[in-house]
C-alpha cells in the first residue's frame, strides 16, 4: 500500500490535496477535483469519508483559523503527465509508515495508518499468494498453478482467504476503470472476467481444503459461508462487466461511479479483514470495525442508488425508455455488488461472535 503526497506551495510541507467544496459539488467530487489539480491524478474516490483532522489554516488577512477536513480514499488508476499545478508542488509516493510521518497533523496520520495496521501488513508479507493474484501486468494466466505448487497439503485457509480477497481487490479497480468512461472499456471487461475466474480457481482450492482437512480453524459451514460471500462480489461484477459490454453501455452517470468507488474501498476493507482472522481474538475489535463500515457503506450506496434511478427516471423515463430500462440494468449490478460486501461483513462477524 503506497499513499500519493503532494507539498503545500506555501510551507513545502508534505499534506494531502485539500480545497474548499464549493456550491454545487458533493464533498468527494471536490476532493477527487482537488487530487487532479494538485496531483495530476484521477481515479475512483469513494464517497464514504475515511475521517477527518484539523489543521491551522493561515488565511489572506494573516489570520491562523481553525480547518476540519474531511478525508475520502482515492484508488488511483491514472496519472496524469500534465496538470494544473504541477509547477507550483512536488508529488511522491510514500510507503505508509513514511507518509504517516511526513506529515504533521497527528489525527491525519492516524487516518493514514488506518489503511493498514500492523496485524495487516505482517500477515501479507506472509503470504506471496497475494502478490501474485495482485500482479497487474495486462497478460492473461491463471493462478491455479501457483496455489498448488506454493500450498502445502494441510488446510490452509488462510492464504487461500487472502488471495481471494486480493483477487475481488483487483477486480473492483478493474470495474472502478471501466465505469471512468474510458476509451478501453474491453480490456477493463476482459480483466474483470479474467479475475473472476482467478477466484473461481480459489473458491474451488477451499472447498477441496474443507474435505480434505480434518481439523479446521471454524467450522466448516462458516468457511464455505464466508469464501462463498466473497465469492459472489467479484460474481457480481462480472455481471456488471457483461451487462455493459451486452449493451454497449459507456454514458456512467456520477452516482454509478460513486458505486463502484464504494466497492473499490469496500474491497480495500475486506482485504485488510482477511489476515486479521487469523487471530480473532486478538482482532476482534478491529474486525467489528472494518465490519461496521462496511454495513454503512452499504447504506450510502443504497441512497446512491434511488438517486441516480430517480434522475435516470427524470431524464430518460418519458423520452429514452430503452435507455432507462438499460440504466435501470447496470445500478441493479452495482447495487448487488455492494450488497454482497455487507453478505461478507455478516459473515465475518459471526466468525468473530463465536471465537472471539
Amino acid at each position: 500500500m503506497r499513499v500519493l503526497l503532494v507539498t503545500s506551495r506555501g510551507t513545502g510541507r508534505w499534506v494531502l490535496p485539500k480545497g474548499n467544496i464549493g456550491t454545487r459539488l458533493a464533498p468527494h467530487v471536490a476532493a477527487a477535483r482537488e487530487a487532479e489539480e494538485e496531483a495530476g491524478i484521477v481515479g475512483a474516490v469513494c464517497p464514504v469519508p475515511l475521517g477527518s483532522y484539523r489543521f491551522r489554516k493561515k488565511v489572506s488577512s494573516g489570520a491562523s483559523l481553525m480547518a476540519d477536513v474531511d478525508v475520502y480514499p482515492l484508488a488511483v488508476t491514472r496519472e496524469l503527465d500534465e496538470w494544473k499545478e504541477q509547477h507550483e508542488r512536488e508529488r511522491r509516493w510514500f510507503p505508509l509508515d513514511d507518509a504517516a510521518r511526513a506529515v504533521d497533523e497527528p489525527d491525519l496520520r492516524e487516518l493514514l495508518r488506518s489503511f493498514a495496521p500492523s496485524e495487516f501488513k505482517s500477515a501479507a508479507s506472509r503470504s506471496r499468494l497475494i502478490e501474485a493474484v495482485v500482479d497487474k501486468t495486462s497478460g492473461v494466466r491463471s493462478m491455479f498453478a501457483w496455489f498448488q505448487r506454493l500450498l502445502p497439503k494441510s488446510g490452509n485457509f488462510f492464504d487461500l482467504f487472502e488471495a481471494h480477497a486480493a483477487t475481488v481487490l483487483a477486480a473492483a479497480e478493474a470495474t472502478a476503470r471501466l465505469v471512468e468512461n474510458g476509451t478501453t472499456n474491453a480490456e477493463h471487461i476482459r480483466e474483470v472476467i479474467e479475475r473472476e475466474h482467478d477466484a473461481d480457481e480459489i473458491t474451488r482450492e477451499v472447498l477441496h481444503e474443507v474435505r480434505r482437512t480434518f481439523l479446521t480453524p471454524f467450522d466448516r459451514g462458516a468457511i464455505t459461508a464466508l469464501i462463498g460471500s466473497l465469492d459472489d462480489t467479484v460474481d457480481e461484477m462480472q455481471a456488471a462487466a457483461q451487462a455493459i459490454d451486452l449493451y454497449q453501455f459507456t454514458a456512467f452517470s456520477p452516482q454509478m461511479r460513486d458505486m463502484a468507488a464504494i466497492a473499490v474501498d469496500a474491497a480495500r476493507l475486506t482485504a485488510e479483514a482477511m489476515p486479521l482472522l487469523r487471530d480473532v481474538a486478538k482482532n476482534g475489535k478491529r474486525l467489528h470495525e472494518l465490519t461496521e463500515r462496511l454495513v454503512r457503506m452499504e447504506g450510502h450506496a443504497d441512497t446512491i442508488h434511488t438517486a441516480g434511478l430517480r434522475q435516470a427516471l427524470a431524464e430518460h423515463g418519458s423520452t429514452e425508455t430503452l435507455r432507462f430500462i438499460i440504466e435501470r440494468e447496470i445500478y441493479k449490478h452495482l447495487e448487488r455488488i455492494v450488497d454482497a460486501f455487507e453478505d461478507v461483513a455478516d459473515q465475518i462477524d459471526g466468525i468473530v461472535i463465536d471465537h472471539a
